[in-house]
């Protein structure tokens, strides 16, 4: 009889990119453990984690079952799901045309969508603080976000996902959307946007996912 495979291990927060990872494991309903990273402690900065995360960020996964049986470990976000997502053929496509596809969008999260909210709600916060210094970033990246947002409102007018089928790359995106950083009257015009938003939102392993690590929140019954 052989042993069961070991769990993963997610060095995580509870942050838009460390909540794509633990989506993704409550949908496949793959065995992992958290292993907390206090952000506001400086824990992302410690030799430990540098060596599984050398850009100092989080998440970062290490699999105990790695290639060749040994520990292995992966650090950004994106490669982490595209690594689960080939290793487990789960959530991404076989063929290559399917496979470029949600890759597109998860690279549209990686680069556009990610850092352009970021920086909006950065300059959001600045704004309740410091309107005058804040104003020209506030409106550059708002801008930005809206023209995103309206970019995926686009492209959902005639599908359900960000693919052909649900894939690594909603998972991306979802912990992204931030209804209020468009502005409410924006929001309320992304149509097919809002309905991929709310039909995401009500799946058990998206909520679950979406509450590791939030202290208030109640892990919702599948």
């Amino acid at each position: 009889m052989t042993d069961a495979p070991k769990p993963y291990t997610l060095h995580y927060a509870p942050t838009p990119n460390g909540k794509k990872i633990t989506i993704f494991f409550e949908e496949a309903h793959i065995p992992y453990k958290i292993k907390k990273v206090d952000l506001g402690k400086g824990d992302q900065f410690k030799p430990a984690f540098l060596k599984i995360s050398p850009n100092n960020k989080m998440p970062a996964l290490v699999d105990p079952n790695g290639p060749g049986g040994e520990s292995f470990s992966v650090f950004e976000s994106g490669a982490i799901l595209q690594y689960l997502g080939r290793k487990h053929g789960a959530f991404y496509p076989l063929t290559e045309a399917a496979r470029s596809r949600v890759e597109q969008w998860l690279f549209f999260q990686m680069a556009s969508l990610g850092p352009m909210s970021g920086q909006a709600y950065y300059w959001r916060k600045l704004n309740s603080k410091k309107p005058k210094e804040a104003k020209h970033g506030l409106e550059r990246y708002t801008k930005e976000v809206q023209r995103l947002y309206g970019v995926m409102d686009t492209y959902l007018k005639k599908r359900d996902s960000f693919g052909d089928q649900l894939s690594i790359a909603d998972f991306a995106i979802y912990p992204w959307i931030f209804p209020r950083l468009p502005g409410e009257e924006e929001w309320e015009s992304y149509t097919h946007l809002r309905a991929w938003y709310a039909k995401m939102g009500e799946r058990p392993g998206v909520q679950r996912g979406m509450a590791i690590g939030e202290d208030k929140a109640k892990k919702p019954k599948s």
